[in-house]
């Protein structure tokens, strides 16, 4: 007995280390270790592949960086959007993607308004914009400019945006309309083509901002 207490009044390694007093001890030791020493890999490896990056970790320009970087051939026109939110949000998606510029036409509300840098979170400070009175005027200059002009709209012959296509070297107006009515009569008069996003559900309806990131992303993943 007093072997014993003896025994147990060691350290743990001591103890594992003598098989003649506990021999399966020393196996079962043996087992763990490797089985934690997986779990130990397989959560570094989890923490290294999934960790979120911190912001100063992200590959962000500075606001010269962006004035001075090539840009997106890509105007957006918004013809009377009623939302502030919806247009910080799509000066957000702008800058995301290195868009030309922003038309804000009719009724669309301009910066500054904090309902609006509420979304947009400083890229009204990037992203480059003017307001137009008129959307029709807008359109029919762009057009006459040398841009391609496109209603993002359902409408006869719109073409669905997987399936649209552009020349190289092209220059394009991105038109999006009104959260209910959309894009005007008036100003499809003066499209070349509308292009349509396709949806499968009921509503056959998305929020304005929400059309125009992933048409940008559409364009911007296929090589714009």
């Amino acid at each position: 007995m007093a072997d014993m207490i003896a025994e147990f009044g060691k350290s743990k390694e001591a103890i594992f280390k003598k098989n003649r007093v506990f021999p399966g001890v020393n196996n079962l030791k043996n087992h763990l270790t490797r089985v934690l020493a997986r779990i130990d890999y397989s959560l570094y490896l989890y923490l290294c592949i999934m960790r979120k990056l911190r912001m100063d970790e992200l590959p962000r320009k500075s606001a010269d960086e962006f004035r001075s970087a090539e840009k997106l051939p890509v105007i957006l026109l918004l013809e009377n959007i009623r939302s502030m939110h919806n247009v910080g949000s799509v000066f957000r998606t702008a800058d995301a993607f290195l868009a030309q510029r922003i038309f804000l036409c009719g009724y669309t509300p301009k910066p500054p308004h904090r309902d609006i840098h509420k979304t947009a979170l400083g890229a009204t400070e990037t992203v480059e914009w003017e307001h137009r009175d008129s959307a029709v005027n807008a359109v029919r200059q762009l057009r006459d400019s040398g841009y391609r002009t496109v209603a993002v709209e359902q409408a006869e012959g719109s073409i669905p945006l997987q399936s649209f296509s552009r020349q190289a070297g092209e220059r394009m107006v991105l038109i999006f309309g009104n959260e209910v009515e959309g894009v005007s009569e008036e100003v499809l008069a003066h499209c070349d083509n509308c292009i349509e996003i396709p949806q499968y559900g009921m509503k056959h309806s998305l929020n304005v901002s929400v059309a125009a990131g992933i048409v940008l992303w559409e364009l911007v993943r296929r090589g714009f």
